[in-house]
């Protein structure tokens, strides 16, 4: 099977060099690089172009929301790919040596999976954390939100992903709660229960700007809630709201 990787850029002229030679020194090798740089304000052109095995796609205009601008590039990217695996990398970050094999593996040994998850490796400026496999599915209609980095999908199936997740609704909801929902709710939740995908975090980053229980973050949680009942709604599903919706509704009475 081929892979292929689609890289979301903006900006991120620091990181393109590590994120690429993650790449270049993967233990699998049928590999095609897809990078798509969104209309970046810094030197990320100059410095992709060095690489000439990898598939360019400069775009020009985008809209105000990071999360429509991330999945147009995906969806451009994902339009060129000539792959059997869709690997998704925000250019940020970075895979471990192996993950390519390793998702390549559970893809050939399980014929009938569409999705898999991985977990990541936190990397900020005090060091290196590992996530670990969370069982708090029930806690929350979503559990545990893996970063798009560590979303692999079999590409025969990412047409259907994306028209049953992708809209310009909901502009704080990024792809990967919208592709975990998917999984959960109508498809199937799989993962490897490994740590694959070295996941940045840092001052300026996306994450960054929703530190736990700050105003951003329970706007953007009543938006999560907001995102999942419409996507109940559009797929005819029965769910209950649940305690944790409700707390969310009225600390954002409080937080206008």
């Amino acid at each position: 099977m081929k892979a292929s990787i689609v890289i979301a850029n903006y900006n991120n002229s620091n990181f393109i060099e590590e994120c690429i030679n993650s790449l270049t020194s993967q233990t699998y090798k049928n590999i095609e690089i897809i990078f798509f740089d969104d209309n970046s304000k810094d030197n990320s052109i100059d410095i992709i172009k060095k690489f000439t095995f990898v598939k360019v796609i400069q775009n020009n205009t985008q809209t105000k929301y990071g999360s429509l601008n991330q999945m147009n590039a995906f969806k451009k990217s994902i339009h060129l790919s000539t792959g059997d695996i869709i690997f998704f990398l925000d250019s940020d970050d970075y895979f471990r040596k192996d993950k390519i094999e390793k998702i390549i593996n559970f893809f050939s040994n399980n014929k009938d999976k569409k999705i898999v998850f991985d977990f990541p490796i936190i990397v900020k400026k005090d060091g290196e954390f590992n996530i670990k496999k969370k069982n708090n599915f029930f806690n929350t209609y979503w559990g545990y939100i893996h970063p798009t980095s560590c979303i692999s999908i079999r590409k025969e199936f990412i047409n259907e992903v994306f028209a049953r997740t992708i809209n310009d609704k909901f502009t704080d909801i990024w792809l990967d709660l919208r592709v975990l929902l998917f999984s959960k709710y109508l498809s199937e939740y799989n993962t490897v229960d490994e740590n694959l995908t070295f996941y940045r975090q840092f001052e300026g980053n996306i994450s960054s700007k929703f530190k736990k229980f700050k105003k951003s973050w329970w706007k953007r949680r009543k938006e999560a809630h907001d995102y999942f009942f419409n996507f109940i709604k559009i797929n005819n599903l029965n769910v209950k709201k649940n305690l944790d919706f409700y707390i969310t509704k009225i600390v954002n009475k409080f937080i206008k």
